[in-house]
């Protein structure tokens, strides 16, 4: 069983920035796509980026060129830098590592919330 943690999530004002960090238990996951979600309020989860093994990465367009994904294999941890972050920014936001149908592991999430 793989255990992911978020970390980095808090109160931040619009055009502010906050970087989340997730550590996993198991170097596995470092073989792996790593992808961040989020979910706000009355809203379906939807995934803002993603991390392949290779080092590809993918960006849903809400958050192009303002959030960016990395990661420290030596740590197990993958980041997600958010910066000129905006209100609609607000959610949980959750790391997730999918390595086979009964393998699909997720983390508590962290909060974010971007008010004035």
């Amino acid at each position: 069983q793989v255990q992911l943690k978020e970390s980095g999530g808090g109160l931040v004002q619009p055009g502010g920035s906050l970087l989340l960090s997730c550590v996993a238990s198991d170097p596995i996951v470092n073989m792996y796509s790593v992808n961040w979600y989020r979910q706000a309020p009355g809203k379906q989860r939807e995934m803002v980026a993603r991390l392949t093994s290779g080092g590809s990465v993918y960006y849903e367009d809400p958050v192009k060129d303002r959030f960016m994904i990395s990661r420290d294999k030596a740590k197990n941890t993958v980041y997600l830098q958010m910066n000129n972050l905006k209100p609609e920014d607000t959610a949980v936001y959750y790391c997730n590592c999918f390595i086979a149908q009964a393998r699909d592991y997720w983390g508590q999430g962290t909060q974010v919330t971007v008010s004035s």
